[in-house]
C-alpha cells in the first residue's frame, strides 16, 4: 500500500471500499479480491484488503480501537499494546506532576511516532503531542488514526527527521526508535532508527524523557541515572521503558493488573528443593529482581545463576507462577522417561533455564501416552542438570 492508495482509501469511495473489504475477511483471499474488483480499482481492491485485514489482526492490540484506525504491516508489529501505551501515558502524568507540581498535562514531543498507538494514548490522557515521523505514509496513517479516534486537536503529525526535534521546547520527550532494518528485526540499539547516539542527544536536552525500547536492551546501553521498566502483559514481557529526569534504579510492571515491583537490593539465599518451585514472571528476571520475588514468598533460590526459586511453603503472589514438585532427578532421559511412564504421564509441559536440551526432541524422545499431566521442569545446579516433575500449574 502507497500513500496514493491509502489517500484514496480515505474518500468516501475508499471508505465504502474498506466497509465491504472488511465484511470479507477471513473468505478466499482470491475470491474476495476479484469480488471487490467488480467496483473497484485493483489499487483500491489491495488497499482495502491489506487494510481490513490489519485491522482484524490489530484487535489483540486495540481491541475495539481497531476497528476504526489504520496501520501498515511494520507500523503493526511495532504499535504499543493499547493497555500498555495507556499505563506509560498515565507515569508519564504522573511523573511530570511529581517532578514539575504542575497540574496540568504536558507538552510532549513525539520523536518518532510510527502509526500513533503511543501519541493516541497521551492525547487521551489530556497531552497535547507534536509528533514527526520519516515516512510519509506513516505519518499520513498516524494523522487518520487521531482523526478518527476524535483526537485531532491534540495531535499534531509531520515528516520530519527526529534529529530535528527540540525537546527543551516541550515537558516530556518520547522516543519509540524503530527495530528494524532491511533484514528484519534488530536487537542491536546501534541500528535503532535513528541510532541510539542520536536518541541518547535528545534526552540530553530534555527535562523529562520517557523512551520505549526492547525487552533484552544490553544494560549498557541505559543511560546513566536513567530508571529502566520492563511490562509484562498476561505473563509475557512486552517490552522495556527508559524514564530519564524522575530517578533512577530498576522497576517491574504487571499488567492488566498494575503491580510493580523495584529494587530493594535483596539477595536470595540458595539452598535445597523444597517443595515448591516458583518460575518468576520475565519482567522481574529482565530488571534482576528475582532476589525481590525470593523475598515476597520466603524462598531461596535453586542455583545463584538460574531464575528459579524454591520454598517449603506456599505462597501467593502475581509476580511468580508456583509449582509442586513432585520428585527431583537427575536429568537424563530414562530415567525420566521412565518417572513420568510410573505416574501414568501423557501430557507433560516441559520448563526450562540454565539447560541445553531441545524441548522439542525431549518431547519426542519421551514417548508418552498415560493419562495424566504434569510440568517438567529442565535446570540445573553448578554443573548437576536436574529435572523437576511438578504438578500442572497451581493458582499463586
Amino acid at each position: 500500500m502507497d500513500l496514493d492508495a491509502f489517500t484514496e482509501l480515505l474518500t468516501p469511495r475508499g471508505q465504502r471500499a474498506l466497509a465491504e473489504a472488511g465484511e470479507l475477511t477471513g473468505a478466499d483471499p482470491v475470491a474476495a479480491a476479484t469480488k471487490l474488483r467488480r467496483s473497484y480499482d485493483a489499487a483500491l481492491t489491495s488497499a482495502a484488503l491489506t487494510q481490513a485485514a490489519l485491522r482484524e489482526r490489530a484487535k489483540a492490540k486495540f481491541g475495539a480501537d481497531a476497528a476504526l484506525m489504520y496501520f501498515t504491516p511494520h507500523g503493526l508489529e511495532q504499535s504499543t499494546r493499547a493497555e500498555v501505551a495507556a499505563h506509560r501515558a498515565n507515569r508519564l502524568l504522573a511523573l511530570h506532576r511529581e517532578t514539575t507540581g504542575a497540574a496540568d498535562p504536558p507538552r510532549v514531543a513525539d520523536a518518532c511516532c510510527g502509526v500513533g498507538g503511543d501519541l493516541l494514548a497521551l492525547a487521551r490522557a489530556g497531552c497535547a503531542v507534536d509528533a514527526v515521523d520519516t515516512d510519509p505514509l506513516t505519518v499520513a496513517v498516524a494523522r487518520a488514526n487521531a482523526e478518527a479516534l476524535g483526537l485531532a486537536d491534540l495531535v499534531t503529525v509531520t515528516v520530519a527527521d527526529a534529529a530535528g526535534v527540540r525537546p527543551e521546547d516541550y515537558d516530556v520527550l518520547f522516543a519509540d526508535p524503530a527495530r528494524r532494518s532491511g533484514k528484519g528485526r534488530t536487537f542491536d540499539p546501534m541500528a535503532y532508527s535513528p541510532p541510539w547516539p542520536v536518541v541518547l542527544d535528545l534526552v540530553s536536552r530534555s527535562s523529562l524523557a520517557c523512551l520505549k525500547v526492547a525487552p533484552g536492551i544490553p544494560y549498557e546501553f541505559i543511560p546513566e541515572g536513567a530508571q529502566a521498566e520492563w511490562v509484562s502483559y498476561k505473563g509475557e514481557v512486552k517490552e522495556a521503558t527508559l524514564w530519564t529526569g524522575g530517578g533512577g534504579g530498576r522497576r517491574a510492571t504487571l499488567l492488566p493488573g498494575g503491580h510493580t515491583l523495584t529494587a530493594t537490593g535483596a539477595v536470595a539465599p540458595v539452598g535445597r528443593p523444597g517443595r515448591y518451585v516458583y518460575e518468576p514472571d520475565g519482567a522481574a528476571v529482565r530488571a534482576h529482581l528475582v532476589g525481590e520475588v525470593a523475598e515476597l514468598v520466603g524462598g531461596r533460590l535453586l542455583d545463584p545463576m538460574i531464575a528459579y526459586i524454591t520454598a517449603d511453603d506456599p505462597a501467593e503472589t502475581p509476580w511468580a507462577t508456583r509449582y509442586e514438585i513432585e520428585d527431583v532427578l537427575p536429568f537424563s532421559l530414562k530415567k525420566l522417561r521412565a518417572a513420568l511412564r510410573a505416574r501414568d504421564i501423557g501430557n507433560v509441559t516441559v520448563k526450562k533455564r540454565g539447560s541445553a536440551v531441545d524441548i522439542e526432541r525431549l518431547r519426542t524422545d519421551l514417548r508418552l501416552n498415560g493419562r495424566n499431566s504434569a510440568v517438567v521442569i529442565l535446570t540445573r545446579v553448578g554443573d548437576r542438570p536436574l529435572a523437576l516433575i511438578c504438578h500442572p500449574l497451581s493458582p499463586a
